[in-house]
């Protein structure tokens, strides 16, 4: 934040729970105050809730957890900010899922070294959360907002103990091109470095 301030931009932090309606409620609330509108919102949230994730063995308290985050989470925090969006002269969503939520590359040949291991929880939550983000694109058809899935790639972060081989900065390239789309740029897509992922 303080690099931001030193170049001259009016950054700010807004503390926010994406689980909790409160704190989600009171974010779009200190946005509202301090900004007016929203040009960009990424969705980036997410836990993978633990392993072993094997189908016949998991808790499913595990994956309901997981769902409140990584899908539940990207609407509650969404809805509440879609009337800031739609100020903008050139709104846009990034949701940043993962290629382990595509189910062709699931379903393809590869295993582990495509899509990970096993994970009934984590990824089923990113395949839904595409899912989500059509039915916002199917919605919101006709208006200036243009919305898109992200995969930022196997990056090096808390979520898998800093394992990944990409930095913050790699992984973030894509959801910063999809934030900043000029207008009639593509909506409804799910992009990675490489291109489009295929669902």
């Amino acid at each position: 934040m303080g690099r931001l301030r030193e170049v001259g931009i009016d950054a700010f932090a807004v503390p926010l729970d994406v689980t909790d309606d409160r704190s989600v409620a009171t974010a779009a609330e200190l946005v509202a105050e301090r900004a007016g509108r929203l040009d960009a919102l990424v969705n980036n949230a997410g836990i993978t809730g633990g392993g072993p994730q094997q189908p016949s063995t998991v808790d499913p308290a595990v994956i309901r957890t997981v769902v409140e985050t990584n899908v539940i989470g990207v609407i509650r925090v969404t809805n509440a900010m879609l009337p800031l969006l739609l100020r903008s002269a050139s709104p846009r969503i990034v949701n940043m899922s993962s290629s382990v939520g595509s189910l062709t590359r699931q379903a393809g040949p590869g295993g582990d070294l495509v899509t990970g291991p096993v994970a009934v929880a984590y990824s089923p939550s990113k395949t839904f959360l595409n899912a989500v983000t059509l039915q916002y694109v199917r919605e919101l058809a006709g208006t200036d907002v243009l919305i898109n899935c992200a995969c930022p790639g196997y990056v090096a972060t808390d979520l898998n103990g800093f394992r990944g081989v990409r930095t913050p900065e790699q992984g973030a390239a894509t959801a910063i091109r999809l934030a900043t789309l000029p207008d009639g740029g593509p909506t409804g897509g799910f992009f990675e470095d490489a291109g489009v992922v295929p669902w």
